[in-house]
């Protein structure tokens, strides 16, 4: 009986890889295949090339534990096409086929090969718009005047009492202590005057 490993991945600790097991094990279990292990990443970034339990799944390939990979996206799997082709370069290399249920990728086929290389591009494309529109986004928002980022712990008040006490021969920390802010706040209120 072929053996396959199936792999599920969520980025944010409250979303739940339940359907994407469930349509996994299903897979297998409509293939006659047996499920050696399920390798479960919970609130990582597929943008991370290095994760424990695709860590693990590697590391499992390596010792000739399955003879395929399932997962239900690419996407799941890696979201760089560098990476992508790292994986599957070694999973041919190791005899480990890769099936992508939803894209209908199987790597033990010429198509399936070229399938994944193709979805790989566009989900790196994806990936990159994406950041590129955040980008503009926020360069956006600043020209309108928007303040972005951490609100400020000083208000106008409390800047012009450590530039006082600065000027009466305080220390940085002691400002620091006196006003209830970290040192670094006051380095910064400090430079800023310059």
């Amino acid at each position: 009986m072929p053996r396959v490993a199936i792999y599920a991945r969520v980025s944010t600790q409250d979303q739940t890889t339940d359907p994407q097991l469930h349509a996994l094990q299903q897979y297998a279990a409509d293939r006659g295949l047996g499920v050696v292990d399920r390798y479960v990443d919970h609130g990582v970034s597929g943008s991370k090339g290095r994760r424990p339990e695709l860590d693990r799944l590697l590391a499992d390939a390596r010792r000739r534990r399955f003879d395929a990979v399932a997962c239900v996206k690419l996407d799941r799997l890696a979201r760089s096409v560098r990476h992508l082709t790292t994986l599957a370069a070694e999973f041919e290399a190791l005899g480990v086929d890769l099936v992508v249920l939803d894209q209908g990728i199987d790597t033990s086929t010429p198509t399936g090969r070229l399938l994944f290389h193709v979805i790989g591009a566009i989900a790196e494309l994806e990936g990159d718009l994406i950041r590129e529109r955040t980008r503009a986004g926020l360069a956006a928002a600043r020209r309108r005047g928007k303040r972005l980022g951490r609100p400020s712990v000083t208000d106008r008040r409390k800047r012009a009492r450590i530039h006082r006490l600065r000027a009466s021969g305080h220390t940085v920390k002691g400002i620091a202590a006196l006003v209830r802010v970290s040192r670094a706040t006051v380095e910064r209120v400090l430079a800023s005057a310059r």
